[in-house]
């Protein structure tokens, strides 16, 4: 019986040493996006009615600073609100929630304010930015371009 677990021995440290490797548990940090963006937001909606998608476009610019917050300014004049406010970005960095300092506290705004949570994709220099509205019926979609710090 000794013997046969002798040899067994090691087949056991092969499989038992996967379980014991380097591993790197520090993901890597997540560099939230700061600086001036510009670019193109785009309200999409499906109309129930008709299935028909409507779409309306602006030309926004974001201002983000991590310590401060951000600001929305630009073409706000029909479409989308100028707005400011705070941000923080999740550790797996796949999103980004805003809190509008302007949102009203009861009904309902006019305009799009930047608020809530949005996915968003950032490579350093392209900022793009997705969340969905009520009943996945409306988009909010903003494709922006760095464009200082």
């Amino acid at each position: 019986m000794k013997h046969k677990l002798l040899y067994l021995l090691p087949f056991i440290l092969a499989l038992a040493s996967g379980c014991f490797g380097n591993k790197n548990n520090n993901p890597t940090p997540v560099t939230p996006p700061t600086g001036t963006f510009s670019g193109e937001f785009k309200l999409t909606h499906l109309n129930q009615k008709t299935g028909a998608i409507d779409s309306s476009k602006a030309i926004i610019q974001l201002q983000m600073e991590t310590a401060t917050g951000y600001k929305v300014t630009g073409d706000t004049s029909t479409l989308h609100a100028g707005s400011y406010g705070s941000y923080i970005v999740s550790s797996d960095g796949a999103a980004i929630q805003f809190t509008d300092k302007t949102f009203p506290a009861t009904g309902t705004p006019v305009k799009i304010h930047l608020s809530g949570i949005y996915q968003y994709l950032y490579n350093g220099s392209n900022l793009q930015m997705l969340a969905y509205g009520p009943l996945d019926t409306l988009s909010f979609y903003y494709n922006l371009k760095k464009t200082g710090n």
